[in-house]
């Protein structure tokens, strides 16, 4: 009697054990699955975002001459009749200015 209640609980264990960390889907196997699918499906959402912001952009660049204009002037910096391009430029450091190359007129 002592000896079938010993062999049914080494079974019942070994039978837990197997079904919590043996086979191909153990239970940390399910976990990593499950935090991996979580992080697909946020990149995903941020794909999706980032395609119907360019979708927007392409709407926007087809059927509006106004975008179109503001990133003509603001990337490749053209003006129309009459008007005048400024450039600003940073300065650069006086220490950083080698003495030979200044010039004076």
């Amino acid at each position: 009697m002592k000896l079938r209640w010993i062999l049914a609980s080494v079974f019942v264990l070994g039978a837990a054990y197997f079904a919590l960390f043996g086979g191909d889907y153990g239970y940390f196997d399910l976990r990593r699955f499950e935090k991996e699918r979580a992080r697909e499906q946020a990149r995903l959402h941020a794909l999706r975002l980032e395609l119907d912001s360019l979708r927007a952009l392409t709407d926007s660049l087809e059927q509006d001459s106004a975008t179109l204009e503001r990133i003509a002037r603001e990337k490749y910096g053209l003006i129309r009749d009459g008007e005048k391009l400024y450039r600003f430029v940073d300065s650069v450091p006086r220490d950083t200015v080698r003495r030979d190359t200044i010039t004076r007129e």
